[in-house]
């Protein structure tokens, strides 16, 4: 006796939807994934990589065309040794104090309320504050506490206060070390927030239940787990304060304090005769400095992602 086996019907297709016609698949082009990042990619290659090749190659270039190691040993003067120890000074200060500040403003947030109003009035405020540099921060801080800002007349006149009695510092290192921070405290409200939302109440509560006080909470559990995400924020901010240039050259009129004013020197109406590639060596010793930085903070964000993640 023979047994047929039923042969199976097809799914039937659901109602509205017209079946494929049988042979054909739906393929994708080659790449097809990553056209999406083609502008991006485009913009780097020419605001970033082809600019720096430039510095590289015109830093080792002399006058006649040829290789030379002139501009790196020019870079050796004084004055410019002197402008890149004012450059890191002003780069360190200003990261350390904004990373204090908006470390502490960051975890004020924290325990807030989540969706509360005051998280959002504040995360967005630093979000345009941070981005408030150059030309227009410079006019902010002269419209306010120039020689004729309203706040300097008002102390003056009002006050018999005068803040510029020892001299106008706000031209000076002391004026950049005021108008630096201002941009770098909402910076490390962005780049650290994430890092205390990382941090579960669950570890705190395991902390309480063993018997643990505040203090060996923070610093057992949430110091070491903070310390690398805080470091590299803070490395962040000096890499954002050593490359400024549009606020300093704003507010500086006179003289180059610092090294990205001295570039600036170089490549206009102060070139140093025969070193014509001197601002492109000393652009070279910046791309070194800003490069050690970030990989530091790579480092350092690997390990608190792989620890908060």
């Amino acid at each position: 006796m023979t047994v047929v086996t039923p042969h199976p019907d097809p799914v039937a297709p659901a109602p509205g939807v017209r079946p494929a016609p049988a042979g054909r698949r739906r393929t994708s082009l080659p790449g097809r994934d990553l056209l999406g990042v083609v502008p991006f990619f485009a913009f780097i290659v020419l605001f970033l990589a082809i600019p720096t090749l430039v510095v590289v190659i015109g830093a080792f270039t002399g006058d006649s065309g040829g290789f030379t190691l002139d501009n790196l040993s020019a870079v050796g003067t004084s004055y410019i040794l002197e402008a890149f120890g004012r450059s890191i000074l002003l780069s360190a200060v200003t990261a350390l104090v904004g990373a204090v500040l908006g470390g502490l403003l960051a975890y004020a947030l924290v325990t807030a309320k989540p969706d509360g109003l005051l998280r959002r009035v504040v995360t967005s405020a630093a979000g345009v504050l941070a981005q408030f540099g150059g030309v227009t921060l410079a006019f902010a801080f002269l419209a306010t506490i120039g020689l004729s800002g309203f706040v300097t007349v008002f102390l003056r006149d009002h006050l018999g206060v005068d803040i510029y009695s020892q001299g106008v510092w706000l031209f000076e290192m002391p004026g950049l070390l005021l108008v630096y921070t201002y941009f770098q405290v909402p910076l490390m409200v962005i780049v650290f927030l994430p890092a205390l939302d990382g941090i579960r109440p669950q570890w705190r509560e395991a902390a309480e239940s063993l018997g643990g006080t505040t203090w060996q909470y923070w610093r057992m559990v949430a110091m070491p787990l903070l310390a690398p995400p805080f470091l590299g924020a803070t490395l962040l901010l000096f890499a954002n304060a050593f490359s400024a240039y549009a606020t300093a050259a704003a507010l500086v009129s006179q003289g180059s304090p610092i090294i990205p004013l001295q570039i600036r020197g170089a490549l206009t109406s102060e070139v140093i005769l025969g070193q014509q590639n001197l601002g492109k060596a000393m652009a070279l010793g910046m791309i070194v400095v800003v490069a050690l930085v970030m990989w530091l903070y790579a480092v350092l964000q690997r390990r608190s992602s792989r620890w908060l993640g």
